[in-house]
């Protein structure tokens, strides 16, 4: 049975969560509710958990989407709670998203609509100052123009490849793609040496990186002055990889003709050249059942038999059930900790059948199935060591 004391994992919602994705849990070992104390995990969207107190019973916190922003992830660290998320999940509804806002910003749809909606009379009148007017919104076409793709990951590799089919011309930047990601990326997108180099052969420009530090306002005055004339940028990552008072005084200086971008702000309201989405990248029902079903299975296999895949803080580690009788150990990157753990074990008479450790940064993750229970002071045992941030005792139900 799962560890906890009532044989039942209760799982705290704190935004609604696709029931396609909520009826993977069993319901004869997992209770679901937005309402829950105590509880063995949490599942957020976007709820912002920041300065919320996170209950000492929570083992997981699951992320239904890719960004973690609103989780406090280094106090989970601090505490040996992983934090799962889904990339790629979305990654398609972004990019159609941002194939759209091509179209819209290439075609001046928005102002277009905005006229059009201005328009007083009957039929003739509407068609005659339609007629009239459509010359101001006069657009180009998207064969053989430049789109420079800032960011290598899921979503950027998507967008690149469609823009190739769309007959455009492909720039692609990112120092830190791996071969995985190349091998999914057409052979028709070029690689650019530098973002610079990117900037200045770029017409249109989407820009798909985390927010780190060091990619916060990435996009600032000196990248813009890189920029060619009326270069039409897009933001669907996050606000502030784009520094939005640059973003103004580069439309005024008629280098950014238009700027598209999912995070609407009180600086880019009425702005002339701006056209601002209700952050709608990932809000398509597809989308939001596929990363509902992702995490919740990450997150029962974590529970049940503490395997993690796609954290943002702990190693990706899978090892195959060899035997009924698993711990599993969270502990700070530090010598000596596997040797530790091994010979509590030892001492207590257990035999280890198998053992797999992988780090990442300052965290690490043991996994250990041994051939006989676990009594539960060597749990307490190991939990105590010094730099061991948890320790739980996984049991295959009998």
């Amino acid at each position: 049975m799962p560890e906890n004391q009532h044989g039942i994992f209760k799982i705290l919602t704190l935004n609604h969560i696709s029931t396609l994705g909520l009826s993977r849990f069993p319901a004869d070992c997992y209770q679901v509710s937005h309402d829950m104390a105590e509880p063995d995990a949490i599942l957020v969207r976007s709820h912002n958990m920041l300065n919320q107190e996170i209950p000492a019973s929570v083992k997981a916190i699951g992320r239904a989407g890719a960004g973690t922003n609103n989780i406090p992830v280094q106090a989970m660290n601090n505490r040996g709670i992983p934090v799962f998320n889904t990339p790629g999940a979305n990654a398609n509804a972004v990019k159609e998203l941002v194939i759209a806002s091509l179209f819209l910003a290439a075609r001046n749809l928005v102002p277009a609509l905005q006229f059009v909606e201005s328009l007083q009379g009957d039929d003739a009148a509407l068609n005659k100052q339609a007629e009239d007017g459509k010359k101001h919104f006069s657009g180009i076409e998207l064969p053989g123009r430049t789109l420079g793709v800032i960011g290598l990951g899921e979503i950027g590799r998507l967008v690149a490849n469609t823009a190739i089919k769309l007959g455009m011309k492909v720039i692609g930047y990112d120092p830190k793609i791996t071969v995985e990601s190349a091998w999914s990326l057409s052979a028709e997108v070029k690689k650019a040496h530098s973002m610079e180099d990117l900037l200045r052969h770029s017409e249109f420009i989407s820009v798909h990186v985390p927010l780190l530090d060091s990619t916060r306002h990435l996009i600032d005055d000196k990248t813009i002055k890189l920029m060619k004339h009326n270069v039409m940028l897009l933001n669907f990552s996050r606000s502030a990889i784009v520094d939005e008072e640059a973003v103004l005084a580069g439309i005024a200086a008629n280098k950014i003709k238009t700027y598209v971008s999912d995070f609407p702000s009180q600086k880019l309201q009425h702005q002339k050249g701006v056209i601002t989405l209700p952050h709608l990248g990932a809000s398509t029902q597809e989308a939001e059942e596929n990363c509902a079903v992702m995490v919740v299975d990450q997150l029962m296999d974590y529970l049940q038999n503490g395997n993690i895949t796609h954290t943002v803080n702990f190693p990706d580690i899978q090892m195959e059930r060899e035997s009924p009788y698993r711990v599993a150990v969270a502990n700070a990157n530090v010598p000596n900790i596997l040797g530790q753990i091994s010979t509590s074990m030892a001492n207590a008479g257990l035999n280890i059948h198998n053992m797999i450790n992988k780090s990442r940064g300052e965290m690490a993750f043991t996994l250990v199935d041994v051939d006989s229970p676990v009594p539960q002071h060597v749990v307490d045992g190991i939990a105590a060591i010094a730099g061991v941030l948890m320790a739980r005792y996984l049991p295959l139900p009998r």
